[in-house]
Order: C-alpha cells, then structure tokens, then sequence
C-alpha cells in the first residue's frame, strides 16, 4: 500500500491510496485458499475442490469481500500511521475508473480534530443562585395536587349530569349493529367536559340521570388509532349507574393516605423535596452556562467545518420547525434568514466548547464507566423495536462514532460536575421568578442572537421535560385513576438545543461526540425506531 497527502489545508486533509494490483491478487488467492476447504462440489472429495474452479464459482464474490475489507483496512492503516483524530466520518471514494485486475485507487478527505490543550482549570469562579423553599411554595403545590384528584360523591337520582360531574356508566359499542372489540365497558368513570372520550360522546350524556338508558351516536376521528375505527361512525348503548358531583378535596392525613402515604407531614417532606429538585435544576442551568462563558472568553481556536455543518443544520432544523408553528410562518422564516450567520456563530461556539470539555476531561482522568455505558445503550434501546433492540446494542458495541455520540452527554456533564468542584462558588439568594428571569434571558440570546452578537453556551445541563402526551381520546376505555404520589420534579425548564446528526452511521444519540476517532468507512445502518404511538 502507498500512500500520498494531497491536502494539507488548515484542519482538511486528503489521501491518496493505492492498492497494487498484485497486492489485491495476492490477498484474493489467500481468501480462497481459505475458503476452498469448505467448498463442496459434486465429483470431489470434502475440501479437495482445487482453487482455480473455486475462484471460478465464487471469485466474483470473494473479489468484491477482499476489496471491502482491503479499503477498509487501508483507512485504518492511514489513521494510525498518519496519526490522524477524524473529527467526523472520513468519505472515503474508490476511483470510478476502477476495474479487476488493475491497482486500486482510493481517495480519502476528512477534517482533523484541532490540537487543543486543557485550559487551566484555577481560579474558576461562579456564583450560585439558590432559591429557599416557602410554606407558601408547598401549599400551593399541595393545592394543585388535589386539582388532580378531585373526589366526588353521588348525586341525588333526579340530578342532571352538567359539565364537571362524573358519571360512572357501562356502554356497549356496535358498528351497523355488531358489537366491535374494546367497546364494551362496565363501571367506566366520565367527566363530562373533561375530553376523556371522543368528541361528540360526553356531550350526548349531559343532562343524563341516575338510571337512565340511552343510545348515542359517534363518528370515530380520522386519525384514531384502531384501523377499523378511523372515520366511522358507531353507536352505543349507555346505561348511567350513578351521577356524582364533585366535593371539596381536604388536604390532610386522609388525603395523603390516599396517595400511599403515612400522613400529611411525609407528603409535605415530598414536595419540598420536589420543590428543591426543580430549583436546583434551573440552579445547574444557570452555573454551567457561566462556566461555559468564562471557558469560552479565553479561547478562540478553528474547529472542524463538517462538525459545525452539522451542529448549524440541526439549529436550523428546529428553528424551521418553531417558525412553521407560527401565525405568520412566512414572516417567522424570513426573521431567522436574516440572522442566519448569527445562527452559525452559536453552531461554532458550541462545537468549541464541545472539544474545550472534552480537553479537560481526559486531562483530568474523567471517565463513563463500563456499568454507566451499558445503561445508557440500555435506554437508548427502548427507542426501538422489541425485535431490533440487540441489533442496535451490537451495532453500537461495533461502532465507536456511535457509541461516542451516546456517550457524550454523560461525559460532559461530569465534567462540568469536575469543574463544579475545582471552582470558587458563591451563594446568592434569588426568588424563584429572579432565577427563572436569568434563564430566560439567556434563552432569548439564543433565540435572537442578531440582537447579542455573543453565542450563547451549548445548552446541554437541562432540558425542557417533555410534554406529557394526552391519553388517546377513546370510548371504550376511562382515564388512568386520578390518584397517585406526586411525579418527581421536573428538570429545569430550558429551550432545548437541537441533536447533532450523526456523521454517517444512523445512530439515536442525541449530541455529537466532542472528540471520536473514525474506524470503519463502511456505513452500517442501525435499526429502525419504532414508530410514534398515535393517538
């Protein structure tokens, strides 16, 4: 193998490799010479069919086999000798012109990771903004608990259900008379007023009584998700067993009995805890974009363009998306054209503080560990389908860029904790609106950028929790009980910086790895995700 460099350009590199052609034919003779004891063919013993008839058969194969591995051993050869950290996917092309029997041409361009060194780490300094939790904070949220479960009792038998009484029904549903699978239902519980069941349906039962019988007509939504239901229209036969009206909820030891819990003061010991764990999230938020700040102001160094490509095209993705959802789209995309080079600033800097991290991290001895990387793949193997989970756990054992981008995250929040720890940290306390103020004030810099010219900090400490998906509205079945503990806190609310794209291995993680090393030119492809649940 020779090998030339065409490209010396900044952090661009380009190789020429050449493969003679004896080279490959000394490599294809070995492989059948491997393969032929497992050759059978009729007229020879097991394992003595000569090589000339066994590169006749499947010569053309085993060619193509050897060429695969030979390209691929190559840029692995080329990495390693030529010390090379690719900041993404080399591309990697065989010459067009190419044909059996002639030398193999192979070109190889590809952006180096830049020769960073670790940031001094002392003298750190940040200020902590620390929020007390109130009486009145935990009051309120005990108030809002009981919102959730409200109680209700039964009503007189004369009483006409209105919005906000609960009627607790059996129905049966038919389509042109027959009766369909999960329609049918005894002792289902429905608010009238509150969309539990599809539209048209609780709007038929108001002004039902206790005892009453009664055939209403429905039209399923186009978009529901049992496939012999969408657009048609059905019937049911309701019999109302009881109409309840609703009573006040007391917030006391009973009440918290209810949600599995000793007593009132254990519930309130909860949401303090609850109240504290989501102000320490928006806390986290606030100290790591000013850590990221300082690390930022002290170095400006060029990063790879093919990271920032694909950091700029997942910015630009969302920000898309946001506009689409607008009054006036057209308008709203006009907006962030104007400020698109401002868009690309935050899309360097974020590459940069991404590599910066990345630096200090391996200077320091951080780690993921074995354990915390296999959890990871765990989780990120629930995006897929049952069927494709140990597909995409082996693929991402066999790809490092892949394995790298699920790790990141991790990996950059343990080092931010590192720098936590080296630096001098003051408290100040803030109310909860002052803290929330500051955040969204660094959210509008990132949304308006035109209007502060300094990129904001990557956004990775905190994400916005996910918007909790309406159960799908449907007639044969009620709304999970009300009553439950209270859902841990929230991480802190934060605008969401949109996921790097891979390089050229299809993999879930949700953020580029700040510092990877390309193996395989060949792109494998990861499993397919399971579909959305519709709803």
């Amino acid at each position: 193998m020779q090998t030339k460099q065409t490209t010396n350009d900044g952090l661009k590199r380009a190789y020429q490799i050449t493969v003679t052609a004896d080279e490959l034919a000394g490599k294809i003779d070995a492989e059948i010479k491997k393969v032929a004891p497992q050759v059978r063919m009729p007229g020879f013993r097991p394992g003595k069919v000569p090589a000339n008839l066994v590169k006749k058969m499947h010569g053309e194969q085993l060619h193509a086999q050897v060429l695969n591995d030979t390209i691929r051993d190559s840029i692995e050869e080329l990495l390693k000798t030529e010390e090379l950290r690719p900041a993404m996917q080399p591309k990697v092309e065989l010459d067009e012109k190419y044909e059996e029997g002639k030398d193999v041409e192979i070109s190889v361009e590809l952006e180096v990771l830049p020769q960073v060194e670790a940031p001094d780490t002392d003298g750190l300094k940040l200020e902590k903004l620390v929020v007390p939790v109130k009486d009145e904070q935990i009051e309120e949220a005990l108030q809002g608990l009981a919102g959730q479960n409200k109680s209700y009792k039964d009503a007189a038998k004369t009483k006409k259900a209105a919005e906000g009484d609960q009627l607790i029904i059996d129905f049966v549903g038919k389509l042109d008379g027959v009766e369909f699978e999960g329609g049918k239902a005894e002792d289902a519980a429905l608010v009238i007023g509150s969309g539990q069941f599809i539209p048209g349906f609780e709007d038929q039962l108001t002004g039902a009584k206790t005892g009453d019988e009664k055939t209403i007509k429905v039209t399923f939504p186009e978009d529901y998700p049992a496939e012999n239901l969408k657009g048609k229209e059905a019937e049911f036969d309701i019999t109302v067993k009881q109409v309840k009206v609703e009573t006040e909820t007391k917030i006391d030891d009973e009440f918290a009995k209810g949600l599995g819990l000793d007593d009132l003061s254990k519930l309130k010991e909860i949401m303090q805890g609850q109240l504290e764990q989501q102000t320490a999230g928006l806390t986290r938020t606030q100290m790591k974009r000013a850590l990221l700040d300082q690390l930022a102001a002290g170095h400006d160094f060029a990063v790879p363009e093919n990271m920032v490509d694909a950091e700029f095209e997942q910015i630009w993705a969302q920000l898309q998306q946001e506009a689409a959802k607008e009054e006036d789209p057209e308008a709203a995309l006009k907006e962030i054209e104007a400020e698109k080079d401002e868009y690309r600033s935050i899309a360097e800097r974020r590459v940069r503080l991404g590599l910066l991290l990345s630096e200090i991290g391996q200077a320091n001895g951080v780690e993921v560990s074995q354990q915390e990387m296999q959890m990871l793949i765990q989780q990120a193997a629930q995006q897929y389908r049952e069927e494709d989970r140990e597909r995409f756990m082996q693929y991402i054992q066999q790809e490092p860029m892949a394995a790298a981008q699920l790790r990141a995250p991790l990996y950059e929040d343990k080092v931010v904790d590192f720098l936590f720890d080296k630096a001098e940290v003051t408290e100040r306390e803030v109310t909860q609106e002052e803290l929330q103020a500051a955040i969204e004030a660094d959210e509008d810099a990132e949304a308006k950028p035109a209007a502060k010219k300094k990129a904001p900090a990557k956004k990775t400490a905190a994400k916005k929790p996910a918007a909790k998906k309406a159960p799908a509205k449907k007639a044969p079945a009620k709304k999970p009980a009300a009553k439950k503990a209270p859902a841990k806190a929230a991480d802190a609310a934060e605008k969401k910086a949109p996921a790097k794209k891979p390089a050229a291995k299809k993999a879930p993680a949700k953020k580029p790895a700040a510092k990877t090393a390309a193996k395989k030119p060949a792109a494998k492809k990861a499993p397919a995700k399971k579909p959305a649940a519709k709803k």
